[in-house]
């Protein structure tokens, strides 16, 4: 039994890109808590695996699309006919991180990026918000909302352009939800779920021999997919709606002096990313200056 009041035995629970990695941790959690779990992700081989495993009986699979609010509305219409409309807690996991920069002149890309994981979050929302609300009418039946940011959302490292300002504008949107709910549904919690290094490699694939290869291979600086899940539930008991997961290369206080610094860019009108910089000794000062900072 879970402490999360919405993580009790008889809720039911939906999570997009549960066929693996953290949502299929969080899915696995919520079955052995006694939960209806729906799993939505694109993957069918995948979906199709996760219905035969012994360890995942009980979950109920869905294929679709987050990107495309008619899968939304299918899935929603699902929800209502099977579970009676109630919707306990959502997990807005799916996401995907493809290749972009702004030297390619094909912007497809940035498309299927924000497509997956900012209109996946703004479609599962807006379609499954009155469920969840309708669900939570009262403080015997919380509800919550979880949502998969990333740090890079958060320090912005350059790289990867559509991938980081697809999650830094999800932080802002959990943000302004947990706002709004705070006053008009108190009974439903919002989390931002940042998770640190994770392998997840595995996961998708869960009785190959390949996943035994694969586990033997996970870096020791990399956290499992359970522990964040772990971590979750523990910030979750407490109220927390930030849950910035460290990992074992990465502590707590680490991450917030690399974001303390990164808002020091804005703060104090230094160059963006100075964290990255090599000109001017950006990159020496930003390692000296996070050292320095008071935490």
């Amino acid at each position: 039994m879970s402490p999360i009041p919405s993580f009790q035995k008889g809720n039911t629970a939906l999570i997009t890109g549960g066929a693996s990695g953290i949502g299929l941790a969080l899915a696995t959690r919520l079955l052995s808590y006694g939960l209806r779990v729906v799993v939505a992700d694109k993957d069918a081989s995948s979906l199709y695996r996760l219905s035969l495993a012994p360890e995942t009986e009980g979950l109920v699979p869905f294929e679709m699309d987050v990107g495309k609010l008619e899968d939304w509305a299918r899935l929603k219409k699902k929800v209502e006919e099977e579970f009676d409309g109630k919707l306990n807690i959502l997990a807005l996991n799916a996401g995907r991180s493809l290749p972009t920069s702004f030297s390619n002149p094909d912007p497809a890309n940035f498309y299927e990026t924000m497509s997956t994981n900012l209109f996946g979050v703004i479609n599962g929302i807006t379609t499954l918000l009155p469920l969840i609300q309708s669900t939570s009418t009262s403080s015997s039946s919380p509800a919550s909302i979880i949502i998969t940011g990333s740090k890079q959302g958060i320090t912005n490292p350059p790289s990867n352009p559509a991938y980081n300002a697809s999650k830094s504008a999800v932080k802002t949107l959990a943000e302004h939800l947990s706002f709004d709910l705070s006053t008009t549904h108190p009974n439903i919690s919002v989390h931002l779920l940042v998770p640190g290094w994770t392998f997840t490699g595995m996961t998708g694939n869960l009785h190959s021999e390949k996943k035994k290869e694969k586990e033997k291979e996970k870096p020791k600086g990399a956290w499992w997919p359970e522990q964040v899940i772990d971590y979750l539930e523990k910030k979750m008991g407490e109220g927390k709606f930030y849950v910035i997961c460290p990992d074992n290369d990465v502590s707590e206080e680490m991450d917030k002096r690399r974001m303390l610094w990164a808002m020091g860019d804005v703060v104090e009108g230094r160059p963006p990313l100075t964290r990255w910089r090599g000109e001017d000794g950006w990159k020496e000062r930003a390692e000296e200056g996070m050292k320095r900072l008071d935490i």
